[in-house]
């Protein structure tokens, strides 16, 4: 099975974020639109994580790929350092034929045909990445980058109850 695009639930995303200081907040004040958590889910330490998109901006053209940092060609990025677990049930597929806006519907394909020609790649740097957050805590730059995916597990299975 190949890796797939989905939204995560903005309730969840919201429950997290006093527990994850790298996520970004679906609505800052005065925003009239919530951000969009699309991404991917991989299956890291035996749970579904999801690493989200972001968009790419000026300062990426310069950024050299990294185990934690992944372009998506000039469409996107992949924060690898803020994949976070997400329960099941609490994200949706994203269908790319049902996005009526055309032109963000041709983005998402773009970014979707590049995601899904790294996938081995994208599991593999986010099992790396993982391991690393685990084994240095906050002793590295990287580990020092990433959510603290240890603590956002036992919240993740604490959000249904």
């Amino acid at each position: 099975m190949g890796i797939k695009l989905y939204e995560v639930d903005e309730k969840y995303v919201d429950f997290l974020l006093p527990y994850a200081p790298h996520l970004f907040m679906n609505k800052k004040p005065g925003q009239h639109n919530t951000r969009k958590y699309i991404g991917v889910i991989l299956i890291v330490n035996g749970l579904e994580y999801f690493a989200p998109l972001s968009s790419f901006k000026p300062k990426h053209k310069t950024m050299k790929p990294g185990v934690d940092f992944l372009k998506i060609g000039t469409y996107a990025v992949i924060n690898l350092n803020n994949m976070f677990p997400v329960p099941k049930g609490h994200y949706t597929y994203v269908d790319i034929r049902s996005i009526r806006d055309l032109q963000y519907r041709k983005l998402v394909e773009s970014e979707y045909r590049i995601i899904r020609s790294m996938q081995d790649k994208i599991l593999k740097n986010a099992k790396e990445v993982y391991k690393h957050k685990c084994e240095n805590e906050n002793k590295t730059a990287l580990a020092k980058r990433c959510n603290d995916f240890k603590a956002l597990e036992k919240i993740c299975v604490q959000y249904n109850k």
